[in-house]
């Protein structure tokens, strides 16, 4: 309710008073001009009783705050429990590590001899590689499945594609050292350069052939019963041989590996 309230008066001169106080009457404020008078609104009303043209502003916020509120507790309650996944994630993986303490299988080129290659003619080449690869999986409790489907091989000479070939599908037990022979053939379509061709027969007779060995295998690791995602391993090996006919010997080898865990 709105309330009147007028303005005081001034006070009374020195000596003047209103009102009869021996007849217990007190002075009496006298009534303010008719065009003076000042309205207080209570303070609650002015939030509770918005004005007629702001009164469907005050129902669309109403209506929107319940909203904004439920998505804000959605996407809390969404990254709760993504939080609670990658903890349990990390939990499991960091048990697994201790139990089983995996490591990576070591490889290296155990045999090289390559044919096929006439440095005395400018004709079209059709070189053959018989590569033996090994694999030695040192874990105790993991075996590694190789999958041939998406698997690839190949042999470089600075950087021109001689060959080009599949890895045959074998699983790999724990404990256990794979020995895998690889018969590569190249296409009949190869060029050499007479630059390339000249450098090769200085490293012939140096008896240091440099090529590079590159593999790519699709893995799924086993562990007890159960069995990983498709993973890639990689294998990039340097090999140096001492001539170009069989049977040719290793001067030197050096692998590396990775792994796509993806």
């Amino acid at each position: 309710m709105a309330e009147r309230v007028y303005p005081a008066d001034s006070p009374p001169e020195s000596g003047q008073f209103s009102g009869n106080f021996s007849s217990g009457e007190f002075p009496r404020k006298p009534a303010p001009p008719p065009s003076t008078y000042v309205i207080q609104v209570p303070k609650d009303q002015i939030y509770r009783i918005p004005p007629p043209e702001n009164a469907h502003r005050l129902q669309y916020l109403s209506r929107k705050k319940p909203n904004r509120s439920n998505c804000r507790c959605c996407f809390c309650s969404f990254l709760a429990v993504v939080f609670t996944l990658a903890v349990l994630a990390g939990l499991s993986f960091a048990v697994l590590y201790l139990v089983y303490r995996p490591e990576a299988p070591k490889y290296s080129v155990e045999g090289f001899s390559v044919s096929g290659i006439n440095l005395n003619s400018s004709s079209l080449i059709s070189p053959r590689f018989n590569v033996t690869v090994r694999s030695r999986n040192g874990n105790g409790k993991i075996g590694v499945y190789y999958h041939e489907k998406g698997s690839s091989v190949g042999v470089h000479y600075k950087g021109v594609d001689l060959c080009n070939g599949v890895l045959p599908a074998f699983y790999q037990p724990a404990k256990n050292v794979t020995v895998v022979k690889l018969r590569l053939s190249g296409s009949s379509k190869i060029q050499l350069t007479s630059g390339m061709r000249k450098e090769m027969r200085n490293e012939v007779s140096k008896e240091t052939l440099p090529f590079r060995l590159k593999v790519k295998a699709p893995v799924e690791i086993k562990v007890g019963s159960l069995k990983t995602w498709t993973m890639f391993v990689k294998v990039v090996c340097d090999v140096t041989v001492d001539k170009l006919t069989p049977p040719s010997r290793i001067v030197s080898r050096k692998c590396t590996h990775d792994f796509d865990l993806w």
